[in-house]
């Protein structure tokens, strides 16, 4: 073999490995860590095996993004001859049931597709969710803060592309009361819906102080002008720490219940979600992803630092696994809701409300409103 041969064999033997350096598992397992690390907020069950020599890929991911980046990372590391088994959720879903928006005031959604799973979730009358999966009378959907749970269908008003494009672009109205009435006439008194705050429901008519508005389903009635704003206008809201405190300390007293996340009843995240919703901003769901959004304040912070809306978290100090989140006040006052919505202090020595948990991190929403997972409803595509 002359020199020129045996360079060209080096070369080939050098890109061999150099493309080959990442098998498939290992591919897959870095873009789940990039891509899909959080069960509750991503579909990937992805496993890649060898098969007659030859790599077989299969499971199943949620979303066509999700497998378009599986393949293209076969393709970046060298591995274009594969057999392909995955199958995309949102693919199985007909295109007029690809969207849908909660038809109730609260829906309840669970961990799995049966009333006797344990609740995962609430969503709220007028929000849009993505389809991903049917389950006999149940779906799997997306939230608008990518929380995944099942609803039953009896909940949903399912939506076309067109027909939510539409609904972005009409005049709308959101519940900014505490809890409101739909009813069937102007100052009457028989019932259509419930509403609860952040409610939404499309606007038909206006006469006097009264407004006719419409429910995801088509079910139409009056609501008192009073209690309800034009959605475009109080998105536009800034950020407003009154506001967020003002809605946590209505709910002063009421109960404790895992998955709530409306001003009837909450969870400890769902209070902080409730309490920032009113003021046009989507946190994320849970108490454990909430901590690791905004501007993360190091451990042992002292709370003269902390400001009115800031969130604190509790939970193990040795591991750092986060369990409960309240919502700081001033003068070593926070709001939280454990059992009940009440206050208590993180102030040892102090009488009127008394000392609780010391948390073992916080974090600053304020001026972070846009980062990962702190998103303002007026930036959310699903919305406008």
């Amino acid at each position: 073999m002359n020199i020129k041969s045996l360079i060209i064999v080096m070369v080939l033997a050098v890109m061999s490995i150099t493309a080959f350096a990442v098998t498939p598992v290992e591919a897959l397992k870095d873009l789940k860590q990039r891509i899909a690390p959080d069960k509750r907020t991503a579909v990937w069950d992805v496993t890649a095996s060898q098969q007659d020599g030859k790599w077989v890929l299969s499971g199943t991911v949620g979303t066509q993004a999700q497998k378009n980046a599986i393949l293209a990372a076969m393709l970046k590391n060298g591995y274009s001859r594969y057999t392909d088994k995955i199958t995309v959720l949102e693919n199985g879903i007909p295109a007029d049931r690809k969207w849908a928006q909660v038809k109730l005031s609260i829906a309840t959604l669970r961990t799995e597709p049966k009333h006797s799973a344990e609740m995962a979730t609430q969503g709220i009358m007028g929000s849009p969710v993505k389809v991903l999966e049917k389950c006999d009378d149940w779906y799997r959907v997306q939230m608008a803060d990518d929380y995944i749970a099942y609803v039953p269908e009896s909940s949903l008003a399912f939506k076309t592309d067109a027909q939510m494009k539409a609904w972005r672009k009409a005049k709308r109205y959101i519940v900014t009361t505490y809890d409101s009435r739909l009813v069937t006439q102007a100052n009457g008194d028989e019932t259509v819906s419930d509403l609860v705050m952040g409610n939404i429901l499309e606007y038909k008519a206006a006469q006097g102080g009264w407004l006719k508005l419409a429910t995801p389903d088509g079910r139409v009635g009056w609501v008192a002008a009073a209690d309800v704003a034009e959605l475009s206008q109080w998105s536009q809201q800034g950020f407003n720490a009154a506001q967020i405190e003002k809605t946590a300390r209505r709910m002063m007293g009421s109960g404790y219940l895992w998955g709530g996340t409306t001003t009837k009843v909450t969870d400890c995240s769902g209070l902080t979600k409730v309490a920032y919703l009113s003021n046009g901003i989507i946190l994320q769901r849970d108490a454990s992803q909430q901590a690791l959004t905004g501007k993360i304040m190091k451990k042992g912070t002292d709370w003269r630092q902390y400001e009115t809306g800031d969130l604190l978290f509790f939970g193990n100090e040795k591991t750092g696994r986060v369990t409960h989140v309240g919502l700081y006040l001033r003068d070593g006052k926070y709001i939280h809701c454990s059992g009940q919505v009440k206050i208590n202090s993180l102030i040892p020595t102090v009488s009127d409300y008394p000392y609780l948990y010391s948390p073992i991190t916080a974090s600053r929403i304020k001026g972070m409103v846009g980062t990962k997972g702190i998103v303002a409803l007026k930036n959310h595509p699903w919305f406008f």
